[in-house]
């Protein structure tokens, strides 16, 4: 529910603050005083688009807060609004209502706030969609769309209709993603069967030489080993001959380890203390020696003896470095590449039989679409029927008795060059996101008269009277917690006024509704009457403001809208009788 607006720099409106309440609130003024603002600005805060002429003359941006409150909203509209709070990381305010603000420069940029938090004004109209509906004058030529026909009648029998659709839309989807691939791999087989006769050869050569993680960087290291591997012989002999001393010398006890053995044997042959004790230091020093002539050795034993090693290894590496010139800067990479190329392989089959299973799965899935729409096309036509009746009767509660309503549910045929036809019923029907099918309105402005679409038959009056039934009889499955009526009167007056007020307080039982209005006999019915005055500082600047009437006060409103007779006992009196005739029609029985 709104509760609270704030409009800075709107139109003629500088600074003007109204209060929101449950049950119906009219907003009544002078011609020009700025009440089509205040419907603007709801607009504005339902993320409409920002326009700079809107700007107040002199004003470098117009501002406009709401505040609203979930409590008396229904759980699906309480739980789309949690979610949008939780994606923006918005905050409600300290009593538990959410502020959202817009604002729009004089140069045509707009912000938008929601919670303390700045959102695009998408966000806005996601926060305001289950809360807010504002019904102006274009709104009013929007019921004219087909499309919004057919929304109005799905809404109407969500219950029946919303499933079905959601199953069509699937079963859509799959049919549409399994269809588009096998036109296209009928389309491109040939450019895909080269593709895969590329991909087959590629694969074949990579295959050939089974290079191994990691490879290329081994070998890299084995073959300057290996070029070095004469010097690398000779600096490992020559140590270990040094140690162990050489194994063809006719000289003994030449080496390191020959020599450490003879100081030791002297030293602890000595009788002096001092001299034994260096023994053990020196036995370490032989255990050092003997590690590093078994490692000599070892390592002696391991260098490659075969001449042609090292050319082994260069012809592998040649072999290695014909892949990472094609495919991948290295081995790792080739063998990622490769495991990939496999994948899309087998995504490239257009051979006869796999076309002929895949054009298979697209028949079966073309069937569960044209029998999910088959059902959702029965729905709709049993729910236009008592979608008909009911706002006709509600017609004729609005002085158009004699007026009915048609709701037409019928195929629409798939065009030339359609991306998604469907047989249905030996139709070729578009199968669109929301069905086969398309809605039209008719009216019958009185008996007798041919029903003609709304867009021919319907007056501006007339029209706002279809709109103002439908959606009194769309209410109980309507999310919106406020519905706003932008002059929903216009064009009408007498009795028809009168049978307005009564539907628009018939629909504040269950909505907080708003109506801007001209007509006294409109806003009699109101539980909260706000006008909208405008003052004229003598130099041409106008300034329009919101306040809201005392009782007393509304008599002479009322009088005012009658003709201009709020300085009349006569108007007054009028004045009176409409509210006293409102106040009885509004209290139960």
């Amino acid at each position: 529910m709104l509760t609270e607006i704030r409009i800075d720099g709107l139109g003629v409106i500088s600074t003007a603050t109204a209060q929101f309440h449950a049950g119906l609130t009219v907003l009544t003024g002078e011609t020009g005083a700025g009440k089509t603002m205040v419907v603007t600005s709801l607009h504005l805060l339902s993320g409409a688009r920002a326009d700079a002429g809107r700007v107040r003359l002199g004003a470098q941006r117009a501002v406009v807060e709401g505040r609203f409150t979930v409590d008396d909203v229904n759980e699906s509209a309480r739980a789309d609004v949690a979610g949008v709070l939780e994606s923006t990381a918005a905050e409600p305010d300290d009593d538990g209502s959410i502020i959202a603000v817009r604002t729009v420069n004089s140069d045509g940029r707009s912000r938008a706030h929601l919670g303390g938090r700045g959102v695009p004004a998408s966000v806005l109209a996601e926060f305001t969609a289950p809360l807010l509906t504002v019904h102006g004058q274009n709104d009013q030529l929007r019921l004219q769309r087909s499309d919004q026909q057919l929304n109005a009648l799905d809404q109407f029998a969500a219950d029946t209709v919303g499933p079905l659709l959601a199953k069509y839309q699937v079963y859509r989807r799959s049919w549409l993603d399994a269809r588009n691939e096998l036109l296209e791999r009928t389309a491109r087989s040939r450019e895909l069967a080269l593709e895969a006769d590329r991909l087959k050869h590629s694969l074949n050569e990579i295959d050939s030489i089974a290079p191994e993680p990691g490879e290329d960087t081994r070998i890299v290291h084995e073959v300057r080993r290996l070029s070095d591997l004469d010097s690398l012989r000779e600096a490992a002999a020559t140590a270990h001959d040094a140690l162990a001393g050489p194994a063809d010398s006719p000289e003994a006890g030449s080496g390191a380890l020959e020599l450490l053995g003879t100081a030791r044997g002297r030293i602890e042959s000595a009788d002096d203390p001092a001299l034994s004790a260096l023994g053990p230091r020196l036995g370490e020093a032989i255990a050092v020696v003997v590690d590093l002539t078994t490692e000599l050795s070892g390592y002696l034993s391991d260098l490659p003896s075969d001449p042609g090693a090292l050319d082994s290894l260069l012809t592998r590496q040649a072999e290695l470095k014909s892949l990472t010139r094609k495919y991948a800067p290295d081995i790792d990479g080739v063998i990622a590449w490769a495991e990939e190329s496999r994948t899309r392989l087998d995504s490239l089959d257009v051979s006869e039989e796999t076309l002929t299973k895949l054009a298979a799965e697209v028949d079966i899935a073309a069937e569960k679409v044209r029998e999910s729409a088959r059902k959702l096309t029965a729905a709709r036509t049993k729910a236009a029927g008592k979608l008909a009746n009911a706002v006709s009767a509600e017609l004729g509660g609005l002085a158009m008795g004699k007026a009915r309503l048609e709701v037409e549910v019928r195929p629409v045929l798939a065009g030339a060059q359609d991306s998604s036809p469907l047989t249905v019923a030996g139709k070729e029907l578009h199968a669109g996101g929301s069905g086969v099918d398309e809605v039209e309105f008719r009216l019958s402005a009185h008996s007798g008269a041919q029903s003609l679409p709304l867009s021919k038959s319907a007056s501006g009056g007339e029209l706002s009277r279809v709109m103002l039934a439908l959606e009194v009889v769309l209410s109980s499955s309507d999310h919106g917690a406020t519905m706003v009526f932008d002059e929903v009167d216009a064009g009408v007056g007498g009795r028809a006024a009168v049978e307005i007020g009564r539907r628009l307080a018939r629909l504040a039982r269950t909505h907080q509704v708003i109506v801007v209005t001209h007509l006294p006999q409109v806003a009699a019915f109101a539980d909260t009457h706000l006008v909208v005055h405008k003052s004229d500082d003598g130099e041409g600047a106008v300034d329009s403001g919101v306040r809201t009437l005392s009782e007393d006060e509304r008599v002479i409103e009322l009088a005012r809208m009658l003709a201009g007779l709020d300085d009349t006992e006569t108007g007054r009196a009028h004045a009176e009788e409409l509210l006293e005739t409102a106040r009885a029609e509004r209290t139960p029985a």
